[in-house]
């Protein structure tokens, strides 16, 4: 008679701990997908600045058609990457925050440009974007770290495999993404 209450309590307590186990992976993988839309939400911002940037600085320098062109290529491939998951867009943000740079390298060049009202605007509100996305990078990254860890630690990885819990990408900065542009307000 014992040995069926010990067993009826072993059996709660296993169900009890899956169940617990079960939702406390799906809480985590929530967290770490609602962190990666809030880097989306940043990355489009950085994304409409794009066009204003290059026809700002397209006004004072036409003759630097070749960057506009790359700089307008590489948004559009960074716009495409964002659905490919958090490797593929780091690796695409990574080189448009390159393109960036070379469009504020051409900007240098134009005193008259530096010193426009809306370049400098401009400027201001790309530099606030980049700081928003570098928290947002922050706080998505350690939440799938907490994730991960989660997935891999005994006894909880018994049961995220076969139930489907999969370890995320993490959101690498791309060279030159883990600061503002150099010609970022002035």
């Amino acid at each position: 008679m014992w040995l069926v209450f010990v067993l009826v309590a072993l059996l709660i307590l296993a169900v009890l701990w899956l169940g617990l186990s079960f939702n406390g992976l799906v809480a985590r993988r929530n967290r770490a997908q609602s962190s990666w839309a809030q880097i989306d939400v940043q990355l489009e911002q950085r994304h409409d600045l794009v066009p204003n940037l290059v026809a700002t600085v397209k006004g004072y320098a036409e003759h630097e058609r070749d960057t506009f062109e790359q700089v307008a290529d590489l948004r559009t491939q960074a716009v495409q990457a964002q659905a490919s998951g958090p490797a593929a867009a780091g690796r695409a943000e990574g080189a448009l925050v390159s393109g960036i740079g070379r469009l504020f390298a051409v900007a240098e060049a134009y005193p008259e440009l530096r010193a426009s009202e809306q370049f400098r605007q401009l400027q201001q509100q790309l530099a606030a974007v980049e700081q928003k996305i570098a928290i947002a990078r922050q706080i998505y990254n350690d939440t799938v770290a907490t994730y991960n860890t989660s997935i891999q630690r005994f006894p909880t990885l018994l049961i995220a495999g076969p139930m489907g819990f999969k370890a995320m990408e993490f959101f690498q900065a791309g060279a030159g993404d883990d600061a503002v542009p150099s010609a970022a307000v002035q």
